[in-house]
């Protein structure tokens, strides 16, 4: 007695393209949602107005209750993410170019010159062009 089903054949992960579909139909979910869930989180940290123990029950409900809370967040304070994102990227910006213009400084030539118009509008002394001159060359 023969205890196999001639009929079901096994055909392994790639046998089936729409087995193949589907997984990464889930792949693609499961990773958007983890993006969702950590801009979520990064938005939690960012608010300055959210009390740490508000920020405690959306942690707690995130873990618990992933997709309901993160749809409910998104909704609730979905507008409110953007805002903070933006201001937060205004911040890194104008940090960002002031390390820039801290940084780059100026070509001694430029320095020279700016000494220069300074001197020839009798701002400083010829003494202290020679001064600042030297300090541009050295």
């Amino acid at each position: 007695m023969r205890l196999i089903d001639a009929t079901v054949e096994y055909q392994g992960f790639w046998g089936s393209f729409w087995d193949l579909i589907w997984w990464f139909l889930w792949a693609f979910i499961f990773i958007s949602y983890l993006f969702a869930l950590f801009a979520i989180i990064g938005d939690l940290f960012r608010d300055r107005k959210l009390s740490g123990g508000w920020k405690a029950v959306w942690i707690f409900f995130l873990i618990f209750f992933p997709i309901i809370t993160a749809l409910v967040y998104l909704i609730a304070r979905g507008s409110g993410m953007g805002e903070r994102a933006a201001t937060e990227a205004q911040k890194y910006k104008s940090a960002q170019d002031d390390y820039i213009k801290q940084v780059a400084g100026t070509s001694p030539s430029e320095e020279i010159a700016k000494a220069k118009s300074l001197l020839d509008a009798g701002t400083i002394s010829q003494a202290e062009y020679d001064a600042l001159k030297a300090k541009a060359l050295a």
